[in-house]
């Protein structure tokens, strides 16, 4: 046996024995009991492989046997159900704008300053194109043997992005054997059916093991009608039109509108999507001290999501309309002003006049995505006789989108149809499928994307004689990124909003160094410092400084202050002016829905964020079997990429305020006229963030119980407070978010588990009303029976008690935020395992 293959035996045996001490918990409070055995481990936000599992910095740990156990078959479903996520972030729910994608905010900070690893190392983004943050989708399930959530600042160690905390993704290696996995799930009522299966594989060969997986998923759609809590959607936009805010009468005259749309008939609140997965690894020993690792990955997405009818929203010149469509609409508003005495103050049609219509003859909206995205990462690892290690690695990855639009409406040829067919769009009849081909005014928008990613890396690591240990290394890394709207949408013809295209790449240059010093038995100090160069901004140095300081056996102090950035993305640096239609209260009272249009900009001159965190916490393990965590952590966050927000910008520009007029483009004197609202990127955003962790996990008997619990004490952005609150455009922000797992062995073979997820309610405001949610508990049950050694099944129910989600006025979607609450309901699903 090598030297290299005991160590690994060795380190396997530890590795296990501290995910064993429970399903979800925080590595640091796994017991000492055993560690002598582990050699050398890598743990998440550390570049020294090290000697145990205690650092400064907090990390979660979810093994694959949790993740089985609770039916999750996504990332992103993992994570979103850790109390550390809040804001906003994509998923299954995600019907309006996610473009299929799955995302993950750790403390509501935004997606695109988490980091997200797979072994270690980067992961391509991945979407639709020119994308800011990884889409969890790409990312099988069968193939992970656990996640690690760093739960704290890491640019010193990993660069950009890593300002609010690390997702490392570890997949199974030295697998032996054939395991065969299908699984089901249905909601009680009787929709949203999925289901998948996955063949992973592994065997000796050449020399080493190599592991090949295949995973195949397909995920059901709900309909958000089809929930009672659901209120009817009221649009604006009808059906039979409406000219000048009137709607045809059935008799050739016109009358105010008094009827409304419910767009929830035809909108999704679970998006469909199905998942190709194929996946591999290769691991050998090519020499007694050197080992060569391989893994390659690929996944094809093909999503939808579907939305109303396109609501058509079209200013026609009046002079081109026949004069008796506009004096019936005149006489209208005539007679609805008769009673005001001057006739000054009556309203007179001018040049243009407004025409809406649901193109329901049309069909809903269709939005489609095939994504295909591609990794490849080679690395070389040598051991040599000071028990040091050095590494090489070349990673690549790469994402191919195309996403259509079905069933959308070319604004300029429906406005020549207008003119010519007048008698057709003003008389409130349901127009004729063919007639809208004919007239080229229904057509398919076809979107294409990508993202590109290549690194070089190179590291030196090792620890001393007197057990300091350190780590240094290079990284070369390049990223590109394109976006092409369709042409139609780019000329600004389309019903939906104008976009143009995305296009841009840049190159980066790292160098590094850590160490961590035993000063004392008992007393550790870490350090790291980092240089990234960049070639759009120059360059970033950060830092991180820790310690650890055990009192007595069992009870360890912790402390991580730290610097960070975030460096603009392609998209934010050179993305097309895009239209974004976002759910805003208008103070002057003169847009008739919520969903207002804004002018999203970006400017090629932006530069990095910079941030500073802090976490200081305790590691006590009280008795046997029972250890607790607490950290307290803050980050701020200075030059900010951010948009202002557009809501308190009108509120002040109401108000008289000139600045907040220019700001977002309202001409002060034009008495509320946002067509030409603007928000464009700049780094003038601030966002300070604290809170607490808490992590009880007591074991005894057959019992394993765990309580996981984050306390934000604050959120600010830009001078606004968010902690305690909810919004459809920001998230929410609960004050306390708390997970409670409870499992039992009631024998060698069969498994109970009982989980709860609480979210204390917030607070928010609707066109000046307050309203606040109440407390909700999501409770599932579980249960997994091994029938022999080969084979084990799983069964158990999501929302136990069908909570309904918390109504939310000014939500996003469903009259509620879906990325918060539960939107779907009661879940029953099976899993089953056979291996030979």
């Amino acid at each position: 046996m090598s030297l290299r293959t005991a160590r690994k035996n060795i380190v396997s045996r530890g590795v296990m024995f501290a995910l064993a001490a429970t399903s979800v918990t925080s590595v640091q409070a796994i017991a000492e009991e055993g560690a002598e055995e582990i050699e050398r481990i890598a743990v998440t936000g550390s570049r020294i492989s090290r000697t145990d599992i205690e650092t400064a910095s907090p990390v979660t740990v979810i093994s694959s046997d949790f993740i089985a156990k609770s039916g999750f078959t996504s990332v992103q479903e993992i994570l979103a159900m850790q109390p550390a996520a809040a804001g906003m972030s994509l998923g299954a729910t995600s019907n309006n704008g996610s473009g299929g994608s799955a995302t993950v905010n750790l403390r509501g900070m935004g997606s695109q300053r988490t980091l997200v690893l797979l072994n270690g190392r980067r992961m391509v983004a991945s979407g639709t194109g020119a994308d800011s943050s990884v889409d969890l989708n790409t990312i099988p399930v069968s193939m992970i043997q656990s996640i690690e959530i760093l739960k704290d600042g890491a640019s010193a160690i990993y660069g950009s992005d890593a300002i609010a905390g690390v997702i490392n993704i570890i997949t199974k290696k030295d697998f032996e054997g054939t395991e065969i996995t299908a699984d089901g799930s249905i909601t009680d009522k009787g929709d949203g059916e999925s289901g998948g299966f996955s063949i992973l594989h592994g065997s000796e060969f050449a020399g080493g093991n190599l592991v090949l997986g295949v995973q195949y998923s397909k995920r059901g759609e709900v309909i958000q009608s089809d929930r009672d809590f659901v209120p009817a959607g009221e649009s604006s936009f009808i059906p039979g039109g409406s000219l000048g805010g009137m709607m045809p009468d059935g008799n050739g005259d016109f009358k105010p509108r008094d009827e409304s749309y419910d767009y929830t008939t035809s909108s999704y609140a679970q998006t469909p999507n199905e998942l190709l997965s194929l996946f591999t690894s290769f691991n050998s020993e090519i020499a007694d001290d050197t080992e060569l690792s391989i893994d390659l990955m690929y996944t094809r997405r093909e999503s939808n999501q579907q939305m109303a009818p396109q609501p058509a929203n079209i200013d026609l010149i009046t002079s081109k309309i026949d004069p008796t469509y506009i004096k019936g609409i005149q006489d209208v508003y005539d007679e609805l002003n008769s009673d005001i005495a001057d006739s000054d103050d009556h309203y007179v049609i001018g040049d243009t006049i407004n025409y809406r219509r649901r193109m329901t003859d049309a069909g809903p909206r269709i939005y489609g995505q095939e994504t295909d995205t591609y990794r490849a990462s080679v690395a070389l690892t040598g051991y040599l006789s000071n028990d040091a290690q050095w590494d090489m690695s070349a990673t690549y990855g790469r994402n191919d989108s195309k996403d259509s639009v079905a069933n959308s409406i070319h604004a300029g040829n429906m406005e020549k149809s207008i003119y010519a067919n007048p008698d057709d769009w003003f008389s409130g009849k349901p127009m004729d499928n063919d007639f809208l081909a004919s007239e080229k005014i229904m057509y398919t928008e076809e979107n294409q994307g990508g993202n590109e990613q290549f690194i070089l890396a190179a590291g030196y690591s090792g620890i001393s004689e007197s057990d300091i240990g350190y780590a240094v290394g290079v990284e070369s890394r390049f990223e590109s990124g394109y976006y092409t709207p369709d042409l139609i949408t780019q000329a600004g013809d389309s019903t939906a909003a104008q976009q143009a295209p995305t296009e841009g790449n840049y190159s980066v240059q790292s160098i590094y160094g850590e160490i961590s010093v035993p000063v004392t038995d008992s007393f550790t100090v870490e350090a790291a410092t980092r240089y990234d160069n960049y070639s759009t901004f120059g360059g970033a140095a950060t830092w991180k400084l820790g310690a650890t300081y055990t009192i007595i056996d069992g009870l360890m102090f912790r402390a991580v202050a730290a610097t960070g950035f975030r460096a603009p993305n392609v998209s934010e640096l050179y993305g097309g002016n895009t239209g974004s239609f976002d759910y805003l209260d208008d103070p002057w009272g003169n847009e008739l829905d919520q969903q207002i249009k804004v002018n999203y900009t970006s400017d090629a001159d932006l530069q990095p964020e910079e941030s500073e965190s802090f976490t200081a916490g305790v590691v006590w393990e009280i008795a046997d079997g029972l250890s607790t965590t607490m950290d307290y952590w803050s980050f701020d966050i200075t030059n900010a990429i951010s948009r202002v927000n557009v809501q308190a910008e009108m509120n002040k520009c109401k108000k008289g305020d000139a600045v907040a007029c220019a700001t977002i483009n309202i001409n002060i004197i034009s008495e509320g006229d946002l067509s030409n609202m603007t928000a464009m990127l700049t780094n003038i955003g601030h966002q300070k963030t604290s809170g607490i962790d808490w992590n009880v996990s007591y074991t005894a008997g057959i019992f394993r119980v765990t309580l996981d619990t984050t306390y934000l004490l604050e959120f600010v952005e830009d001078d606004i407070s968010y902690e305690g609150t909810i919004d459809g455009n920001m998230g929410g922000y609960s004050q306390l978010k708390s997970n409670l797992s409870i499992s039992a062995d009631i024998s060698e073979d069969w498994n109970l588990l009982y989980t709860a997820n609480y979210i204390q309610g917030m607070d928010g405001v609707n066109y000046g009303d307050e309203f606040t949610t109440d407390d909700v508990v999501y409770h599932n049950i579980s249960t997994a029976y091994h029938v022999n050694d080969a084979w084990q099944v799983t069964g158990g129910i999501k929302n136990l008690f069908d909570t309904e989600p918390e109504e939310v006025p000014n939500g996003n979607d469903m009259n509620t935020v879906p990325n918060i609450y539960d939107v779907v309901g009661r879940i029953f699903f099976v899993n089953t395992s056979y291996k030979f």
